[in-house]
């Protein structure tokens, strides 16, 4: 049977279930990427599960969300982080070094490898021939610990690219396209796998910005094929023997299909506020900015700031623009300063910051209230950027860089200059100086782990009991994402590794009134809360799931659940549930209280889940996917609770 490329990585990797769309199926991990947002939570699961080494071929601890020392918080973590990778044996990738996905693709990426981060944008690494999947932290623990990654067989959903892109179009406008064609929820329960001829002309950090935005689609993963290109990057990066060649069998197929022609795009921008609100360029020219940013991990590559730059070079930026410059690593922005062209961004008035995920996570760089941000990053979720009433595009370099110059929204195409003509150094710097490797083992069991004031231990959970009567604390709408639920940026994030502190902040941004009403159901019963559809898209950050069950939350019921987040509720005994009838979402109402009896056998013994609902009297069917592992991970409380139950009685 001829397989495609997404297949050969499954199937060279399966090692339980079935490669049937739907099935639950149990994969060998060989690589793991933590980033020091996620990380810590990581670090602390591994000390309470006794792993004494990783098992995976390679994992890294990268330090590029967190790295604002406005206070002692991220500098105590840090070393934390850097005692636990030295202990466990991880590589440790420090402050400054880069963002976790385009330094993971220079360094440590391998064709043919499977790769889970506790990062969404893990997928950015399918670029490489990989089979690169986001998870919850606790799932990415796992893995370390040797233990399978499970998840439902995804479809594979082929896109032919054919033709080339015409001048002021690039690769982000390929994914753009795509979001335009499906929105947010086009790609949940599939595997995005690109090939055919139009691949020749897309060099390998293009696949990357494609494949990184592939979560913005809520798909399980992006896969390219690893050919020319990608050993052409590898030898680039000192790393030629690292390359496979790993192609579609002539005659695979695919479960779905579609076609991108490159050279009938056009530049394209998401208004605000969703990856999926897309447009021409053109349908909103003319609009003011505040803010014109390139960078991050959704627009790494050496090309993107360059193009950015020769579009700026001897010109100034517009009057009251803020042009941020957010380098994507240490080896990029050296290149890019022996080339010129930093001196370029800066002489037309650019703001240089730190290599480091800073603004996307809305670290730093946030817009001022009621102005428009035009942005390279990933996302444009209410308050992501820092700024609670936010406003933010999402465009190409191209788009950011002559919006810049004009201050307003501005088609690329309409300047009066040639497109430039990027070449990538011949010789590209290779720097490992801020990568420090794994210990020998005899020396990594004599580190100690280096636990700072705000580290908490992660408190137990108690197991699911057998009947719940609980109140609906929050009903909220649609497309509700990770950031809306637990918010990042530089006042939540350095709590990351203190729950009992950034619970404080769970939900503030849709009601400020959650925390206090919260607490006061969890020494009572918990509480649940009701959703629309795509419930809880967007980052992979376990805290939006753990923060609200530390607070009580034992249900939620939604029309349906993005992936991660679905995955990180039942890691941490929360039950997802969704609408058998989706007009019962209707009835439900914020304040009324809904009754689950003989839960347990409910949901070991069917999909099925009946729930009363006080107000109305009526007996109202919800469904669960649960496979039968993780009814028992339910039963027993999390996956913390489960792990500890098999140790014991191994």
């Amino acid at each position: 049977m001829p397989y495609n490329v997404a297949q050969k990585l499954i199937q060279s990797h399966l090692v339980s279930g079935r490669m049937i769309p739907g099935e639950e199926i149990g994969l060998k991990i060989d690589q793991t990427l933590t980033q020091d947002a996620t990380g810590t939570m990581v670090m602390l699961e591994l000390e309470a599960m006794g792993l004494d080494r990783a098992k995976t071929e390679a994992s890294c601890q990268y330090v590029d969300h967190n790295i604002i020392q406005e206070d002692s918080k991220n500098p105590d973590d840090h070393l934390f982080l850097l005692s636990a990778t030295r202990r466990f044996g991880l590589y440790f990738s420090r402050p400054g070094n880069g963002v976790s996905h385009p330094v993971h693709m220079q360094r440590l990426a391998k064709p043919g490898k499977t790769l889970l981060g506790s990062d969404s944008h893990t997928c950015a690494i399918g670029c490489m021939g990989m089979l690169a999947m986001g998870a919850g932290g606790i799932d990415v623990a796992m893995a370390i610990a040797g233990e399978p990654f499970y998840v439902k067989m995804p479809k594979i959903w082929g896109i032919k690219l054919t033709g080339k892109l015409p001048d002021w179009v690039s690769a982000k406008d390929v994914i753009l396209e795509l979001l335009r064609r499906y929105d947010v929820k086009g790609g949940v329960g599939k595997i995005i796998e690109y090939y055919g001829p139009g691949l020749k002309h897309l060099s390998a950090m293009d696949r990357h910005v494609i494949a990184n935005m592939g979560a913005e689609l809520g798909a399980t993963g992006t896969v390219f094929p690893s050919d020319g290109e990608i050993k052409r990057f590898l030898k680039s990066q000192g790393r030629e023997d690292d390359w496979i060649e790993l192609v579609a069998d002539e005659g695979a197929e695919y479960d779905l299909h579609d076609e991108i022609d490159l050279s009938s795009l056009v530049p394209l921008i998401a208004k605000p506020s969703s990856p999926g609100n897309v447009v021409p360029v053109e349908e909103v020219a003319g609009e003011p900015i505040y803010q014109a940013y390139i960078g991050s991990s959704a627009n790494p590559g050496y090309r993107d700031f360059a193009v950015a730059a020769e579009i700026v070079k001897g010109k100034k930026v517009a009057s009251g623009v803020s042009f941020d410059i957010n380098p994507s690593s240490r080896q990029m922005l050296t290149d890019l300063v022996k080339n010129g062209h930093i001196a370029s961004l800066l002489s037309a008035g650019a703001r240089l910051h730190q290599a480091g995920c800073n603004g996307c996570i809305g670290m730093g760089q946030a817009p001022a209230t009621g102005r428009n941000s035009l942005r390279t990053t990933p996302r444009n979720f209410p308050g992501r950027s820092g700024t609670r009433e936010d406003s933010v595009f999402l465009c190409s370099p191209e788009t950011a860089a002559a919006s810049a110059l004009t201050g307003k929204i501005t088609d690329p195409r309409t300047l009066d200059m040639d497109y430039p003509r990027i070449n990538e150094p011949k010789e590209p710097t290779v720097d490992v100086e801020l990568l420090d490797p794994p210990l020998p083992l005899e020396e990594a069991r004599k580190v100690q782990l280096e636990k700072g004031p705000n580290i908490a231990s992660i408190p137990e959970m108690d197991e699911l009991p057998d009947e719940l009567e609980v109140p609906i604390l929050l009903k909220m709408g649609d497309n509700i994402s990770t950031d809306e639920i637990l918010a990042g940026g530089a006042r939540v994030l350095p709590y990351r590794s203190n729950l009992p502190k950034i619970s404080q902040f769970a939900f503030e941004i849709i009601d400020d009134t959650y925390y206090e009403r919260a607490m006061k159901t969890k020494e009572q019963g918990g509480h649940a809360i009701v959703g629309g559809f795509n419930y809880g898209q967007g980052s992979s950050r376990e805290h939006a799931a753990l923060a609200p069950r530390y607070l009580g939350l034992r249900v939620v019921l939604v029309k349906d659940f993005a992936r991660i987040h679905w995955q990180n509720l039942v890691n941490f005994g929360v039950l997802p549930l969704t609408f058998a009838n989706e007009s019962d979402y209707d009835l439900l109402n914020q304040g009324d209280t809904i009754k689950i009896t003989n839960l347990k056998a409910q949901i070991q013994n069917g999909r099925e889940v009946t729930i009363h609902h006080k107000e109305s009297g009526k007996q109202l069917k919800m469904n669960h996917a649960l496979s039968e592992r993780q009814v028992d991970i339910m039963l027993k409380g999390g996956l913390i609770n489960w792990v500890k139950a098999r140790q014991k009685k191994s």
